[in-house]
């Protein structure tokens, strides 16, 4: 069955990207701190290896926000963006864009397309169940985007992955979702040196 999941950082006062995001620092001050724990973890193969590749982990479709793809604002006019990463982005799926502005799909290299959804985030939804084809969704950011599928009460499963980083400002993951966090129950945590890895699960499901 699909579950619709993310995988996130977050430093230790609750914000998975820093203050003043821009073109050239899409994260903000300090946001890239977060992922240093993913970082090397990718270049070895130790206890936080298996965390820091749960984003993909059967993962059939992505959703993520518009800013999660790029810094344009408004209509998209004559410039051409196509993703923070370069000709081969790392999802290898169908990647659903939410947006208020249409944009014909965008073919990458290694299967990646990325789909502009302009009617909200359940159309998203159900056209990344289709693609998903039973594997899962992955929400791939940012904050705005996981909470609003958190309100909805469409999030099945969280990893949360706590970094001794303090920010002070940013963007919150949890502001705002009032009551939707009810029902979730804390089904694994595992740390290390680096980071804390919490695994919530939505009970009932």
């Amino acid at each position: 069955m699909t579950k619709l999941k993310f995988s996130l950082s977050m430093s230790l006062d609750g914000f998975v990207a820093g203050p003043d995001q821009t073109r050239e620092d899409p994260l903000g001050k300090g946001g890239m701190a977060l992922h240093d724990w993913a970082f090397a973890a990718w270049k070895t193969d130790g206890p936080d290896t298996e965390y820091a590749n749960l984003w993909s982990k059967n993962v059939g479709a992505v959703i993520m926000g518009r800013n999660m793809f790029g810094p344009i604002r408004g209509p998209w006019g004559g410039e051409e963006w196509n993703g923070w990463w370069g000709e081969d982005p790392p999802y290898h799926t169908p990647v659903f864009v939410l947006t208020h502005h249409a944009r014909e799909p965008l073919e990458m290299q290694g299967g990646t397309t990325f789909h502009f959804v302009t009617d909200g985030i359940e159309a998203a939804f159900d056209r990344a169940t289709d693609a998903a084809a039973g594997r899962d969704i992955s929400i791939g950011g940012g904050a705005s985007t996981a909470r609003q599928y958190l309100k909805a009460g469409l999030v099945d499963e969280m990893a949360i992955h706590v970094t001794p980083v303090l920010l002070g400002r940013g963007e919150r993951l949890f502001d705002d979702v009032e009551d939707s966090l009810d029902g979730y129950e804390c089904v694994e945590l595992v740390s290390s040196p680096s980071v804390a890895h919490f695994t919530y699960a939505r009970k009932n499901r």
